[in-house]
């Protein structure tokens, strides 16, 4: 089931996204989150009227997807950058395709002009997912993040929503 997000999967999303800081290069935080840091990003996202949806199955959060503006200047009100993450145990089911037609459908009800999604590469899964829902790699940045001893590249995949 895809939902909205609710104050109890707080520390759900906390242990998923904790995750990935602890153990991937998906995601460039390196410390984790306490579940007060993830509920301010929640708020910060929905209080701006942004979706932010889990995925659950008898009442586990198996993932979630958000969308945050890309930039906080006034012109780019109308570009957000997505985000998706899956509890490991959970990933390559095709669960992430759910969330984000779900949020994708959103946001074209929103009318959202453009969507950005970021991925560390290599990431094949993420940039086929990303690939899935139209959006074409636009941007390569080489070695803009170093985490766990290494550089690491960057890429971008975009999509106009409203043609």
């Amino acid at each position: 089931m895809i939902r909205p997000i609710e104050p109890d999967d707080l520390n759900a999303v906390a242990d998923i996204y904790n995750y990935y800081i602890a153990n991937t290069v998906i995601s460039f935080e390196e410390a984790p989150l306490s579940r007060e840091q993830i509920e301010q990003r929640v708020k910060k996202i929905t209080s701006a009227g942004l979706p932010w949806f889990i995925v659950e199955e008898n009442k586990e959060i198996l993932g979630y997807a958000c969308a945050d503006h890309w930039n906080k200047r006034g012109a780019y009100r109308n570009t957000v950058e997505v985000s998706v993450y899956l509890s490991p145990k959970y990933c390559a089911k095709g669960l992430g395709t759910l969330l984000y037609q779900a949020l994708f459908k959103r946001l074209k009800e929103l009318s959202f002009h453009v969507v950005i999604g970021g991925v560390t590469l290599p990431n094949p899964a993420s940039c086929r997912l990303h690939e899935k829902f139209g959006m074409t790699k636009i941007a390569h940045f080489s070695e803009v993040g170093y985490k766990f001893g290494a550089w690491h590249d960057v890429g971008y995949w975009q999509v106009t929503l409203d043609i």
